[in-house]
């Protein structure tokens, strides 16, 4: 093999005129998976969204949640970042869009939404999670055939004193507090406000959708945020076949009992070459709780420790299972936290636009939204190698790929440009979904024309 190293490029370089081309030619994928769905004629048949006094002029409600669709999906973060996607004028033909909109008008759509209107986008964003979930294989969402549904909270810090809702948070900064409830590897609902309890929202989460894994084989996760007997009693009463909820901030008690027990009670140590941990249950009923709980519960010794170290988990589990399996399931809440955290770093969710809850409310309901288009994206039609991708991942190596124009006599033809290796994927996935123009001129349907 001969040496390589860093030389200058042989290429001659030369700027065209962006009319004639985009960088964002994959947000196709993206249009042509929301058609799919019925999401754009959801979306402009929805008369809770419509704003306008003069329904004649303007943006279509439909118009303007595309734009931020694509915004989301293809790295954009802002009104701004909308706003220049909306000027790419070959973007903006290649999916069905007379024109975006100014990060003025996008910012008065979102101050005169109202919580009706905000209501109305978590519950689209619901059925767009039902509707992924029925067509995706089970095999891609489901763990050992059980739904997987899994509560979490994050600050969302926000800086100065004029953002509506916000409050100060245990680390002394202005926050936001956005909490989630998960349904496989999709966003199911979410509320963002100044709740000063991080799983404040949790029974109102968990009633609006038990009815989604009610009767069905599933696990729920939660961190120790949950852990208050009030919110035990809630997940209780939520139709879990199984549950496990870490459990760190009450231990005197149960630290006693773990140590009361017999050396008969606890498991065998296992051999050297593994960590020396045992694990046993522990039954007790924490303040508020209406009944005794389980806690599976480990112990282990540091190097120089003269004491034993616990950990628990409060948990419903199987008949058989043991508390090591127990800890071993807990442990893959860790997985459903990264995915938390690939929104807000995948979206850049970090940074509410507005200063009016209202709008900040809506902008994260159409962020959650074009988080689960990405999600389902990936489990409906990517191959399998790709079912690990982050959404950084798809959008830059997916969605990121240059579009150029050609004008015929009669027609104009976008040329999409793939990587070779993803040439087979590109035409079948086009050949499928993308809608057939007949002869003649174009026939534009009307949640395309706004």
């Amino acid at each position: 093999m001969a040496a390589i190293t860093k030389r200058k490029t042989k290429l001659h370089l030369q700027i065209t005129n962006s009319d004639q081309a985009t960088a964002h030619g994959g947000q196709v994928l993206v249009d042509a998976l929301c058609r799919r769905a019925g999401l754009w004629t959801r979306l402009h048949d929805e008369p809770a969204l419509e704003v306008r006094q003069r329904t004649g002029a303007g943006f279509f409600p439909v118009a303007i949640v595309a734009q931020f669709l694509f915004a989301f999906t293809s790295g954009g973060a802002s009104l701004a970042d909308a706003e220049r996607m909306g000027k790419d004028r070959v973007l903006m033909d290649l999916l069905g869009l007379h024109k975006g909109a100014d990060q003025s008008t996008l910012g008065e759509w979102l101050r005169a939404q109202s919580p009706e209107s905000v209501r109305v986008l978590h519950r689209i964003n619901a059925d767009f999670v039902d509707w992924s979930s029925r067509q995706a294989k089970p095999a891609r969402w489901l763990h050992a055939g059980q739904v997987e549904t899994f509560f979490d909270d994050t600050e969302v810090e926000v800086q100065g004193h004029k953002f509506e809702g916000a409050r100060i948070n245990y680390d002394g900064n202005r926050a936001l507090s956005w909490q989630t409830l998960w349904f496989g590897p999709w966003m199911l609902d979410g509320i963002l406000d100044g709740a000063p309890d991080v799983s404040q929202h949790l029974g109102v989460l968990l009633d609006e959708h038990q009815h989604r894994w009610q009767g069905r084989a599933n696990y729920f996760y939660a961190d120790s945020g949950s852990s208050a007997g009030k919110f035990l009693n809630r997940i209780e009463l939520g139709e879990f076949s199984r549950w496990s909820v870490s459990y760190n901030k009450w231990t005197d008690k149960l630290d006693r009992l773990a140590a009361e027990l017999p050396e008969s009670q606890w498991s065998a140590l296992p051999p050297v070459d593994q960590p020396q941990e045992q694990y046993t249950w522990v039954k007790h009923q924490p303040g508020e709780c209406a009944q005794v709980e389980r806690f599976a519960t480990v112990r282990w010794k540091n190097e120089g420790d003269l004491l034993w170290r616990y950990a628990y988990v409060a948990c419903k589990a199987a008949e058989k299972d043991s508390p090591q399996a127990v800890f071993e399931r807990h442990h893959l809440k860790g997985g459903k936290e990264q995915g938390f955290s690939d929104v807000l770093s995948g979206l850049d969710l970090h940074h509410p636009p507005c200063q009016d809850l209202i709008a900040n409310q809506a902008f994260y309901a159409l962020g959650m939204l074009a988080h689960n288009v990405l999600i389902s994206l990936r489990v409906l039609d990517l191959p399998d190698e790709a079912q690990s991708w982050r959404l950084t991942t798809i959008i830059r190596h997916l969605l990121t790929v240059p579009v150029t124009v050609s004008t015929h006599a009669r027609y104009t033809v976008a040329h999409i440009c793939v990587p070779a290796g993803w040439m087979r994927w590109w035409r079948l996935f086009l050949d499928q979904w993308l809608p057939k123009r007949k002869a003649g001129r174009p026939v534009m349907e009307v949640v395309d024309s706004a």
